[in-house]
């Protein structure tokens, strides 16, 4: 009976230990993810315009020099650029951005697939890890953006993936990642990032007559790579702010399900005593009988 009590009493200084962790942890996601959440607040509606805006002149303009960023092909040569997270214990939020690439994959570039020619970009350690061990074509070259997160090197990765495009490296360039809803909800999605989509046209609805000043093809020249570059970057301080969030509810969640573990373990503890007192006083009273028999 006393080697069951020290067993109880060590699994309830282990869960409490794995509590006080969870939720440190808890208040490190918390303070991160405010920061997080205020620049993608800030930089969505900016960014979301901006690309609304290149849609259209895409839209509106003709095929020429100026829109190789905006050329469609036949699609032989797919890359995903897969956003996730450096960390773990987030939650299904690794698991749930792995599954989105696979789904894409399987469901839009399965004959590419085949051949060999999906490639994936990863921006964090976690997927580039899983899809990795699952035999896909990775690149490990951003993988290590959030170790120091800036637009610089965001910047980078999205002039390395135009530059591919223009080369004729790849056909087309889908961005994979998660936006950021609140703390407790993440939407999943693919988004297009190259060739640049043209806006949906819309019957009723006259189409918008832009005037440019300077000429329109510096202007666009110009245009095109900035707003590339505020589209990944969006995605990324979505993602960012997703996984903090995910992961302070992930924690929050382990620290209610500590509370229970202790509360069930304690009940036993209580039960255990009490059962190992009233055999100790049973013990005690069998033997004074015995002796004034």
């Amino acid at each position: 009976m006393a080697g069951q009590l020290k067993e109880v009493r060590n699994r309830i200084k282990s869960v409490q230990s794995t509590q006080q962790i969870t939720k440190a942890m808890k208040m490190v996601s918390a303070a991160k993810l405010r920061r997080a959440q205020d620049a993608i607040i800030q930089m969505r509606p900016y960014a979301q315009k901006l690309q609304q805006m290149l849609s259209n002149i895409v839209s509106a303009s003709e095929a020429g020099a100026e829109m190789a960023l905006a050329a469609e092909r036949p699609v032989e040569k797919v890359m995903l650029i897969v956003i996730s997270s450096d960390r773990g214990l987030a939650g299904a939020f690794n698991a749930n951005v792995v599954k989105l690439t696979k789904s894409i994959i399987a469901e839009k570039y399965a004959d590419q697939a085949k051949k060999g020619n999906v490639t994936i970009w990863n921006v964090g350690k976690k997927a580039y890890e899983n899809l990795t061990k699952l035999n896909f074509k990775t690149d490990a070259t951003f993988k290590d953006i959030f170790l120091q997160l800036s637009f610089e090197k965001v910047q980078e990765a999205a002039a390395a993936a135009r530059q591919a495009f223009l080369n004729k490296e790849f056909d087309v360039i889908e961005i994979i990642y998660s936006q950021f809803k609140n703390a407790a909800t993440q939407q999943f999605v693919a988004e297009r990032y190259l060739p640049i989509p043209r806006a949906d046209k819309k019957e009723g609805v006259a189409q918008a007559d832009f005037i440019f000043d300077p000429e329109k093809n510096t202007l666009v020249a110009e245009l095109m790579p900035r707003i590339l570059n505020t589209q990944l970057y969006k995605a990324v301080l979505d993602s960012n702010a997703s996984e903090h969030g995910a992961r302070m509810t992930a924690m929050d969640k382990a620290s209610e399900n500590a509370n229970e573990m202790l509360r069930s373990l304690k009940i036993s503890y209580n039960r255990a005593r009490q059962a190992a007192i009233t055999t100790e006083l049973t013990e005690i009273v069998s033997g004074a009988a015995a002796l004034q028999g």
